[in-house]
């Protein structure tokens, strides 16, 4: 089932693609109940949407869905900050201490895939630090359409950053400011979804408009090919009518006596 998470939040499958259950299991050279299985939860998750006769089909996001989202997040992250500022000891501080030292570095090298990772995880450490099961176990219903709505950010310094001063008024036990700058952090990152939402679907309807090209053009090509067979008429190694042939040996036959 990773595989196929990973396909759909890297963008290999875009949305409005479709997953046939033979046709994975083909691809990934496993039997169709695993592929069933994963697509299942990945339906359940909000990746996917399912269709009849196994299969499914990659989840086209709206700007509604971010703001949907959004709306959540803003109650429910905000709240678990809270929780992680009230509870978190100085080894949970250290911990998110060294996550954010990873984002900076990788942020300052351009290692953007390392960037993301640790800005997910500085939210994903948070939630535990919280310490409320309840919490938890809704943010991990939305963790797959949070992963994918949110992944992407064009400066990552500038990320790195906004989590440094989440994490300084957190290490302070600042509520006010805490609960501000979470605030801001989230709305910020539902105005970047929304651009990224609009750029991936342009992306989408190109890479879509120019397979739907490209296949008539091969299409075109291959009607014009058997045309031209067409027209070409019999080659010369065609063999000669049978009706024909009995004339041919009659008129051999005269040339020999002569």
């Amino acid at each position: 089932m990773r595989q196929l998470r990973d396909s759909i939040l890297s963008g290999q499958r875009r949305p409005g693609d479709r997953l046939i259950e033979r046709e994975i299991a083909d691809e990934l050279e496993v039997s169709r109940l695993p592929v069933r299985e994963a697509i299942r939860q990945l339906t359940n998750e909000g990746l996917l949407v399912s269709r009849p006769r196994s299969w499914a089909v990659v989840r086209q996001f709206t700007e509604q869905d971010v703001q949907d989202i959004a709306e959540v997040r803003d109650v429910m992250e905000v709240l678990v900050f809270e929780l992680a500022a009230r509870r978190c000891t100085d080894e949970g501080l250290a911990r998110v201490k060294a996550v954010l030292d990873r984002e900076f570095e990788a942020a300052r090298t351009g290692a953007v895939a390392e960037a993301h990772e640790a800005g997910a995880e500085f939210h994903l450490l948070m939630a535990e630090l919280a310490g409320n099961a309840t919490v938890n176990e809704i943010l991990r219903m939305l963790k797959a359409r949070l992963l994918w709505l949110f992944k992407d950010h064009d400066d990552l310094l500038a990320m790195a950053e906004e989590h440094a001063r989440i994490y300084e008024s957190l290490a302070h036990r600042d509520l006010p400011t805490l609960r501000l700058r979470v605030q801001r952090h989230l709305r910020a990152g539902a105005t970047n979804a929304v651009q990224k939402l609009a750029d991936d679907t342009a992306e989408t309807a190109r890479i879509r408009a120019e397979a739907a090209a490209a296949a008539e053009a091969a299409a075109a090509l291959a009607t014009v090919g058997e045309l031209m067979a067409e027209d070409a008429g019999p080659s010369e190694a065609v063999e000669v009518p049978r009706a024909v042939e009995p004339a041919r040996r009659i008129e051999t036959s005269r040339v020999a006596r002569k």
